[in-house]
Formats: C-alpha cells, sequence, structure tokens
C-alpha cells in the first residue's frame, strides 16, 4: 500500500472570520478552512491537516501579514498551553464575533429573523475571574521550542499545569496562569517546588505510578480558598509532608482537603474527599443569597459573569411575584 501523498501547503491565504472554539475562518476555492491561532484580517501559509468535502483544517506555517487588530497576548504560555484562544484578539473584537457566531446559528440554522446582531453584555473582568482551576502532575513535561534550543536538562523536572490539547500525558508547566487571582499561581508553585526538592514523585499516565496526581484551586467573592491534592496513593509520610507545608506555607486557606484516586483517569467523583484542615465547603453569595460550595460542587466559574446571567434570565422571566 503506497504512502499517502501529503496535503498541500496553501500560499497567502487571507483569513475573514471567526468560527466555534476561537478558529480563524477563511475561503480557499470556494472550501471553507479552519486554523487555529489566526484572527481575520492575518495573511500565512497554511499546512492542510485535514481535508473533506466541505471544508478543511489546517496550521498555520508562516504569519506573512499580521492582523492590524492583532495584540500581544498578555500570557508567556499562549499558543503552546491551549486554555486561551483569544488573547491576541482585543476584547471588543472577540465580543463581537461571538455575536457573529449566535446571529449566524439562529438565522442560519434556526431559521430566526434578525434585525442586526444581538447585545452581548461584556465580562467585568478579562483576566483572573475563574474561581476553580485544576492543575495535573505529569513526569512527561512538555517542551516548548524555547525550551528545547535552550540546551538545559530538563529530565527529572515534571510539570505542574495543564494538559496539551490532544495529549493526555503531556503536561504543559506553567509558571503564571492569568485565569484566577492569587494566591492560585502562588500554591501551585510552592508546591511543585516543594515536591521537587523532597523527592516526592510525579504521575506517568502511561505506567500508573508516581504518587501526585492534580492539585485543584478554587475560591470565592468573598475570600474564601479551597485547596485538594489528589494523591495516586496513601502515602502516609508524603501525604503528611505535602498536606503539612500547604497548611504551613498559606494559612489562609479555608478548606484544605486530599483525595486518593488508584485509577488510571482522573475522575474523583467516585472518590472519597478528605479534610485535612478546616472547613468542608465555602460559602459563596450572590446579591442576597449565600451558597454552600463543597470540593464536588458545581458552580458557575466566572461568578461576577454569572450574576450578570441570572439578571437577564430574571428580566427575561418578567417575574411578578
Amino acid at each position: 500500500m503506497g504512502k499517502k501523498k501529503p496535503l498541500p501547503i496553501l500560499r497567502d491565504v487571507i483569513f475573514t472570520a471567526v468560527g466555534a472554539e476561537g478558529v480563524a475562518v477563511a475561503r480557499v476555492n470556494d472550501t471553507v478552512l479552519f486554523v487555529p491561532m489566526l484572527i481575520p484580517g492575518d495573511v500565512a501559509d497554511i499546512r492542510v491537516k485535514k481535508k473533506k468535502k466541505r471544508y478543511m483544517e489546517g496550521e498555520a506555517v508562516a504569519l506573512k501579514v499580521p492582523s492590524p487588530d492583532r495584540i500581544k497576548p498578555v500570557c508567556s504560555h499562549f499558543g503552546v498551553c491551549g486554555g486561551c484562544k483569544w488573547q491576541h484578539l482585543p476584547y471588543n473584537l472577540q465580543l463581537h464575533w461571538k455575536s457573529q457566531q449566535v446571529y449566524d446559528n439562529l438565522t442560519r440554522i434556526g431559521k430566526i429573523v434578525m434585525e442586526g446582531l444581538p447585545d452581548i453584555s461584556a465580562a467585568p473582568a478579562q483576566y483572573f475571574y475563574r474561581n476553580k482551576l485544576e492543575y495535573s502532575f505529569s513526569s512527561r513535561r512538555w517542551l516548548t521550542r524555547e525550551e528545547i534550543s535552550s540546551g538545559n536538562d530538563f529530565s527529572g523536572a515534571g510539570a505542574l499545569g495543564f494538559h496539551i490539547p490532544g495529549y493526555f500525558d503531556k503536561v504543559l508547566d506553567i509558571a503564571q496562569c492569568h485565569l484566577q487571582e492569587e494566591p492560585s499561581n502562588s500554591i501551585r508553585n510552592s508546591l511543585r517546588e516543594f515536591a521537587l526538592s523532597g523527592g516526592i514523585t510525579f504521575f506517568d499516565p502511561i505506567t500508573n505510578e508516581g504518587l501526585l496526581r492534580n492539585l485543584i484551586v478554587r475560591n470565592t467573592t468573598t475570600g474564601e480558598l479551597m485547596v485538594i491534592v489528589v494523591f495516586r496513593e496513601d502515602d502516609t509520610d508524603a501525604v503528611k509532608s505535602v498536606m503539612g507545608h500547604l497548611q504551613s506555607a498559606f494559612p489562609a486557606i479555608t478548606s484544605l482537603m486530599y483525595i486518593i484516586n488508584e485509577k488510571r483517569n482522573d475522575s474523583v467523583t467516585d472518590r472519597e474527599v478528605r479534610l485535612w484542615s478546616g472547613r468542608d465547603h465555602l460559602i459563596e453569595e450572590m446579591d442576597n443569597l449565600r451558597f454552600r460550595v463543597g470540593p464536588k460542587s458545581f458552580y458557575q466559574t466566572n461568578p461576577a459573569q454569572a450574576r450578570v446571567l441570572y439578571e437577564v434570565a430574571a428580566r427575561f422571566a418578567d417575574l411578578t411575584g
């Protein structure tokens, strides 16, 4: 069986719109092309990775002419991490293209007649707005191009951060994340350094070995803080060392817990949550309502925007008592 013919590189493609999940959209010979990490106005050379009858997917190999709307991303991990899609696009234009997607879906798919784009209620904050983040430990650290070219030895360094999109076993080590306010970054970085200096092993999803698996940080608008560490096994000495370090280094933690998860997958919904110190829940407030948030509770991850969401829903409901 012969080798597959390599897909072409398309030259000087002009991108004109944004599609679902933040991918840039262009048309090449009446075929729609989707490429991540670009924005409308960019002109780029594209390597085609997937070609179907109605569309193509590709990746940029050279940005020939940057869009005049392109801005410098705030996060140093942008473009590798995969957590944020649009940091290179001003927020007002992010809102415009999201509104355009809603309009297209309602008119093209829903056959609803609309006059103009729907309004979007902008979030109060673009960064440090999330109330929950889950980080993964991994002995299989993803090395960036800069790290590879540096010549430094990263063997045994491990990673505590986010999974590379499409790789369950590769984790990018995160120095600073702009999604959750302090002390989230400080807790993550402190725990990583403590574990590395103490020889506490990081999880390997291929061999199902290594002790530290996940770190979950939750906070509230009232200033409360929950930290959960997930271990692969109940190693009494290591658990005591890790949890004692967090309790000592971050006395402001309201709820400090840990979980033992010996399974191969990261789901902990069926695992027991063990309280190390503090309360077993946080208290969140919205207007005159108080919510008890436990380690497995769902609460809107952007609490400031959640209030806006419910205000809009209440206005639409037109409640009269």
